[in-house]
């Protein structure tokens, strides 16, 4: 992902509330937002192009109440081509069952085998972010809130991230919670292609024109821009729905939707509502 706003026990009636964009060159391929087949309790679009590591997912989570998240720190300078892909630690979080410090910290201890990035984990009880390009280097356990990360650390002010964090509180607070209420106004605030004003733009390393294009929420030029928009909405008692779209050049090229219900820690010795 290169754009995540999250709602961290923040609604009366959803416990996470995620929506976060995809960017990438539309030549690498990639699956949309599927049960892995591999995995059956993982949900999560999947990168199909050939890496080092797993190639692994941007998003997902797991029918035993399990999401995590990841986005690319952008430091081009700092890039090396011998890293491992960032996605298998989503992919590894989403498969295992450490719970999200305990992962997290292990991850920290293997900084130099991945390029920059930030990482979200969440059992549905704690919300954990992560960044190998962290002054500290620990995991933070985050409180209740809102909350946003793109290709800086967690809630760095870039005009993209302030927005949509504002516009995520919004959508928040105009959805009734009722199951089945559109997941559109998330959308929406994920389809927004406004760009900033050149004085906005940080210095990240990449070209001033690069600025610019990357300075949107929704991004679309000949090569590169948003691949899929994502939301996922998770009530306190674990059901859930998670719409996806996907776009290449021209625009949208698909969507799916997937509703159930998450098999909570206190729900152990049941089985989930069918997917």
């Amino acid at each position: 992902m290169c754009l995540i706003v999250v709602a961290w026990q923040s609604h009366p009636d959803y416990a996470l509330v995620v929506a976060g964009n995809r960017d990438e060159f539309y030549a690498r391929p990639a699956a949309p937002a599927h049960w892995w087949q591999d995995a059956p309790q993982v949900l999560a679009g999947r990168d199909l192009a050939e890496v080092i590591g797993e190639a692994g997912t941007w998003m997902g989570m797991t029918s035993g109440a399990r999401f995590a998240a990841l986005t690319n720190y952008r430091a081009p300078s700092e890039k090396r081509t011998d890293t491992r892909s960032r996605g298998e630690l989503v992919a590894g979080f989403l498969r295992g069952e450490s719970g999200p410090h305990a992962y997290l910290d292990t991850v920290s201890r293997e900084q130099g085998a991945y390029n920059g990035f930030n990482l979200l984990a969440s059992d549905l009880r704690e919300l954990w972010w992560y960044s190998n390009r962290s002054a500290t280097r620990r995991p933070q356990r985050l409180a209740p809130g809102i909350y946003g990360v793109s290709n800086a650390l967690l809630d760095t002010p870039w005009p993209k991230l302030r927005s949509r964090v504002g516009a995520l509180a919004e959508a928040l607070a105009a959805d009734p919670g009722q199951p089945g209420a559109s997941a559109e106004p998330y959308l929406q605030l994920l389809a927004d292609a406004r760009q900033a004003a050149d004085f906005e733009l940080p210095q990240t390393g990449v070209s001033q024109e690069w600025e610019k294009l990357l300075s949107s929420a929704f991004i679309r030029s000949p090569a590169y821009g948003t691949r899929a928009s994502t939301v996922l909405r998770v009530r306190h008692d674990g059901r859930f729905d998670l719409c996806e779209r996907s776009f290449d050049a021209n625009g949208r090229i698909g969507e799916v939707a997937y509703q159930g219900r998450m098999m909570l820690p206190h729900d152990a010795g049941t089985e989930p509502a069918p997917r």
